[in-house]
């Protein structure tokens, strides 16, 4: 029997749980600023299958400097030689920081194994260090999560023409997303693999469905901040203090500099 496909999640109820749950992270993120704490989120799953959004709402009201997105490039020749996971640890948080990767070493488990771009000796090896190397992670105090965003392949290709006729999105499509789809099998087998061998005590994953966008976004975050022992910290109290008076400051003439022209006037025109 076909699964059947779950009708959208209400906008309102969404909007409204997705701005209690933004309240929660930024209750989250001062915690993590005042213990020291450090976590390291693993955003990972088919082309298409809603990563970007989800690490779009739970970064939209944290502060840059405390929680950041690594999302990092093809390696560079020099990088090639270098220990796989060494272009990955530079980018680990120190205290007091959130580090979120849209994608990350798992690559080599899926993309590089199905397009070839790592020997098969390499990728082997990476399924051996893998567990070992995130239990080190885990081991030096670093709190570490990982989720999978699985999406049928309908709703993929859906997404796919979604963004090809969307001016906005086109820079989302690549020729290595659309080898995705002639590749389903492939890499359905590579996360499959992947799962068996780094599916851990120490480091689970967490298989995010995200045939709703929506819904897969509220089940996410709500599981990051029900899976980390963060508590309210007590903020301190501001007062705006009052203007003092002014010693005689003059502005130069505005003509003297050089203002961004009123674009928004020539619409109202």
């Amino acid at each position: 029997m076909a699964k059947k496909t779950p009708k959208r999640f209400p906008k309102e109820i969404y909007e409204a749980e997705l701005l209690r749950l933004q309240g929660e992270l930024v209750q989250l993120q001062e915690w993590v600023k005042a213990t020291g704490t450090r976590v390291v989120v693993i955003f990972e799953g088919r082309d298409a299958a809603g990563k970007g959004g989800a690490i779009k709402r739970v970064t939209e009201n944290l502060n840059p400097r405390v929680a950041r997105v690594v999302a990092l490039p093809a390696p560079t020749e020099r990088q090639k030689t270098q220990w796989y996971f060494q272009r990955y640890v530079e980018h680990l948080p120190a205290a007091g920081e959130i580090v979120l990767m849209d994608r990350s070493w798992y690559n080599r488990a899926g993309v590089e194994r199905v397009m070839g771009f790592c020997t098969p000796e390499e990728y082997k090896r990476f399924l051996r260090q893998c567990p070992a190397f995130e239990e080190m992670l885990v081991e030096d105090g670093i709190l570490l999560r990982k989720y999978w965003f699985s999406v049928s392949p309908q709703e993929q290709e859906k997404r796919f023409r979604e963004r090809l006729t969307n001016p906005l999105k086109q820079w989302k499509l690549s020729p290595m997303d659309l080898e995705s789809i002639s590749r389903w099998d492939d890499y359905s087998q590579a996360k499959d693999d992947m799962l068996v061998h780094t599916d851990t005590e120490v480091a689970p994953w967490t298989i995010v469905e995200s045939e709703d966008k929506r819904r897969s976004r509220l089940n996410m975050i709500a599981h990051l901040l029900d899976t980390i022992p963060w508590q309210p910290v007590p903020q301190q109290v501001l007062t705006i203090p009052e203007r003092p008076k002014g010693r005689g400051y003059v502005r130069p003439p505005r003509e003297l500099a050089r203002e961004v022209p009123d674009h928004a006037s020539t619409l109202l025109a």
